[in-house]
């Protein structure tokens, strides 16, 4: 039980993660790197992983498909 909760914390983190990233993507200027940080990545390339895991887009195909 502990760790269906726990996959469940981890999923809905990840979903407001990504409700916010998709935000500052259409939202913003700010790099892709600057919103990692924003979200609290240590890096772009672990930012850009999960989004396109979640999306089945990265960043900036989400971002292209805006303008």
């Amino acid at each position: 039980m502990l760790l269906i909760c726990q996959q469940n914390a981890q999923q809905y983190i990840h979903e407001k993660l990504i409700e916010k990233a998709k935000e500052r993507l259409t939202t913003t200027q700010l790099s892709i790197s600057e919103i990692a940080y924003e979200l609290g990545f240590e890096d772009s390339q672990s930012f850009s992983k999960l989004f396109k895991n979640k999306t089945n887009q990265s960043p900036m195909e989400f971002r292209a498909s805006f303008t």
